[in-house]
């Protein structure tokens, strides 16, 4: 197999298959979807190919044959039958008003009804009204039923979570244009929105009970992303190219980094965005995480005073991952569905479905946890990650000990007093669990074990740590954490194992009065 050019940045299909990039097929999904009919919701990340599997389905309603010979859709679609396409797209710019959200509709239904050849209702009628007269024309004039795609449908609300009422102000904008599609599904053959939240149908989607949400489905699971069978297929070419210059990709670091996204019970996935750059690049980063700190992510986990340590393991049913509106987010829903955490194992019974929920991969695990400790501290002392490392793996208890102490001994009182976050007794074990999780170790918090629950447990090449948190009223030390490690014996699960030359166990005591680490006790 030839090298192709890698699509970075490309989310137009007909730009893929022309300039000959490379391409993992995702039509046996077109043509399952438009089998059925109907409207469909997909809730994925951002940068996860969204906007080119819109773009594939608009190519297809078009009857743009050409354009998918050699993939699956060539010989299993009607390409006699052209249906008209709406396409609506809040993936650009950042819209602020109320006002300016209604500019953009109006400019996109002007666009659309310019290339279908309508004319619409003067822009005073409202944006339902011309909306609703673009799908009847539209359906009127071709003899076919229209095919409405709306592309990050709720980007004009994620943009103003800061701001409550300009977010809400951007729903009952966004409201008056979809509550359109309830009453034109006469004149419809196919509606498909995407997004990266699932707010609620009532506060949103007005009556559209009709709306086949496909986020957890898994038939869909591989909707979007790419499959490890697509990285030894279709790109098979980029490993053979690393390798002949010196620069090899290790196959189980690939996996390692970037893959782990998980919809469902279904096959786990790369985020595309990673895997495209790697190629590029040569180099294990975090492509994905690098393009769009999440900021608000970060301020709202500190306010609500987020136990860090809960990130490796949270539970939700479908009504909690679902539960996001602007005057209601809960953590699970926003980490979940941003893409910071990921379905790890799914829970049937009776009683309905429970997922498990947990950090994808290696990238979030480090650039996440390195964000949400400058959130937490404000000034981190210089430290090489790669020499904290070496002192995890090199069991150095007194090295670690003193980084540790000089981490929180450089948070100025002031930051206590102005941060809720500072205030709430799980700051301490928040702050320790994700600088060291930020190094990129492996990291368990609460194991739970036969004599009880470890609070950290750190893995770090051959040798395992076992911490045990206090947080005391004094600030005098007073040796129970590491009491507790030795009366348990925690650390009877590690001994012995081939693969663990050394275990260390350290009892950490925390003062409330003086704000640091009082207690550091090793054995």
């Amino acid at each position: 197999m030839e090298r192709k050019k890698l699509p970075i940045g490309i989310q137009t299909f007909a730009k893929i298959r022309e300039e000959q990039c490379y391409y993992v097929d995702k039509t046996p999904f077109v043509a399952k979807l438009a089998s059925e009919g109907g409207y469909y919701f997909l809730s994925r990340p951002r940068r996860f190919g969204k906007s080119l599997f819109l773009d594939t389905l608009a190519e297809a309603f078009a009857a743009n044959r050409a354009l998918f010979t050699g993939l699956y859709l060539e010989n299993h679609w009607d390409w006699e039958r052209r249906h008209p396409v709406i396409r609506i797209s809040f993936a650009s710019g950042v819209l602020q008003q109320r006002e300016a959200l209604d500019h953009s509709i109006h400019v996109q239904l002007e666009q659309n009804a310019q290339t279908l050849g309508i004319a619409l209702p003067q822009r005073s009628e409202g944006v339902a009204v011309r909306f609703e007269a673009l799908i009847q024309e539209a359906a009127a004039r071709q003899g076919t039923q229209a095919v409405v795609l709306v592309d990050e449908y709720d980007k004009p609300i994620l943009d103003n979570l800061t701001d409550p009422d300009t977010a809400r102000a951007m729903r009952e904008g966004l409201r008056n244009l979809y509550s359109v599609l309830k009453g034109r599904d006469a004149d419809l053959r196919f509606v498909f929105l995407t997004g990266v939240s699932k707010f609620s149908k009532v506060s949103l989607f007005s009556g559209l009970n009709n709306l086949n949400d496909i986020t957890v489905d898994e038939r869909y699971a591989t909707i979007c992303g790419y499959t490890e069978d697509d990285l030894d297929t279709v790109f098979a070419p980029e490993f053979t190219a690393a390798a002949k210059e010196g620069r090899a990709l290790d196959r189980d670091a690939v996996h390692t980094w970037y893959n782990g996204y998980r919809w469902g019970s279904g096959e786990s996935v790369y985020n595309p965005f990673d895997v495209l750059l790697l190629f590029d690049k040569r180099e294990f980063r975090a492509w994905w995480f690098e393009t769009a700190t999440p900021t608000f992510l970060i301020d709202w986990l500190s306010r609500h005073h987020f136990f860090t340590p809960r990130l490796e393991r949270l539970y939700a049913d479908d009504a909690l991952l679902s539960a996001f509106d602007v005057e209601a987010i809960a953590p699970e829903a926003l980490l979940w569905q941003t893409g910071y955490v990921t379905i790890t194992r799914v829970h049937r019974s009776e009683e309905g479905v429970e997922y498990e929920l947990g950090l994808p991969n290696r990238e979030v695990r480090v650039a996440l946890n390195r964000a949400l400790v400058r959130g937490l501290v404000p000034e981190l002392p210089h430290a090489p990650s790669f020499a904290l490392t070496a002192m995890l793996k090199e069991g150095d208890a007194h090295g670690l000990g003193e980084h540790m102490r000089s981490l929180f001994a450089g948070i100025p009182a002031d930051w206590y007093r102005k941060n809720p976050m500072a205030q709430y007794e799980g700051y301490f074990a928040s702050v320790f669990y994700s600088h060291l999780a930020g190094l990129g170790v492996m990291t368990i918090p609460e194991r739970v074990c036969t004599p009880g629950r470890l609070d950290l447990v750190v893995i770090a090449g051959p040798v395992v740590w076992i911490f045990e948190f206090k947080v005391i009223d004094g600030d005098a030390p007073t040796g129970e954490a590491l009491r507790q490690i030795q009366e348990r014996n925690y650390a009877a699960a590690y001994r012995g194992k081939a693969a663990v030359e050394r275990v260390v166990e350290v009892g950490v005591e925390f003062s409330k009065v003086r704000r640091q680490i009082v207690g550091w006790e090793v054995a």
